[in-house]
């Protein structure tokens, strides 16, 4: 999908229809649109042709559209298909393919960060009517995707983490603790960077920045996911990006340094 919509926005620029687009590759309208919707795939061969069509100069761009592709990687997360929802089970796709991520949380610790007691408190409360075993579905899938920052070799991570999701009690105690200390122990890894937000800052007005940030292979490529009433969404238009990438900046620099954040999350876990 994302791949149709780069060649979509490609075609656009030259003031090109789809019609005529078809014609180059000896297509018809109705395949230009299956592949532009990412209903229909298309060869890196084709990819490099309608390139050129458009007078696409960005070598790093149509090299990392090739290779979207050619790609033909079948993850863990395909068994989730048809049990979860299409936003949630192509997101441990694009984190797969993801160079970098930047997470920024207000109200939770991030997804990447969670203990599977908070995650299944989590779920529970927000979805209290579904069965146990829908709920440890989302568990099991949300654990999984820790794999991009435990494997081999992982993908630097930064978090910036408000207070606020800190001190939450999503669960019980002896949870909180654990999630805490989790964030500690993980905190301590060298692609990983983690820092706090405190109460006490003033003049903040930032709690509407939370986000989750994929990197992609080129920035143009990047992809920005954030919270919304059926799922995530996902946001890749280049003025957006450019917004977001402002906005993780903005935390950024107002937060706590990643050593004075771990000596914040050990005195709150002191507390509980």
């Amino acid at each position: 999908m994302r791949l149709g919509t780069e060649l979509r926005r490609l075609r656009e620029a030259t003031g090109m229809k789809a019609r005529q687009a078809a014609e180059l590759l000896g297509a018809d309208s109705v395949q230009m649109s299956q592949i532009e919707s990412g209903v229909a795939g298309v060869s890196g061969e084709r990819v490099q042709r309608l390139a050129a069509h458009y007078a696409c100069t960005d070598q790093a761009l149509i090299d990392a559209l090739v290779m979207m592709a050619t790609d033909r990687t079948r993850g863990w997360w395909e068994e989730y298909r048809g049990q979860l929802s299409a936003p949630f089970t192509d997101l441990p796709e694009l984190e797969h393919h993801a160079r970098f991520r930047w997470d920024v949380e207000f109200l939770h610790v991030p997804g990447l960060l969670q203990t599977p007691d908070y995650a299944r408190f989590l779920f529970s409360y927000v979805n209290p009517e579904s069965a146990r075993s829908i709920v440890e579905r989302w568990v099991d899938h949300r654990m999984k995707r820790k794999v991009i920052i435990e494997r081999p070799d992982p993908v630097p991570y930064e978090a910036v983490i408000h207070e606020a999701a800190l001190r939450i009690k999503v669960g019980d105690r002896s949870t909180a603790r654990a999630q805490l200390a989790r964030v500690l122990e993980i905190s301590e890894a060298d692609h990983i960077t983690v820092r706090v937000i405190p109460f006490d800052l003033d003049g903040f007005g930032g709690a509407g920045s939370a986000m989750v940030y994929a990197g992609g292979p080129v920035p143009k490529l990047d992809t920005v996911v954030r919270d919304g009433p059926g799922g995530p969404v996902y946001i890749d238009t280049e003025a957006q990006l450019n917004r977001y990438r402002t906005r993780f900046r903005r935390v950024e620099a107002v937060s706590l340094d990643p050593d004075h954040s771990r000596d914040f999350i050990h005195r709150l876990s002191k507390e509980l």
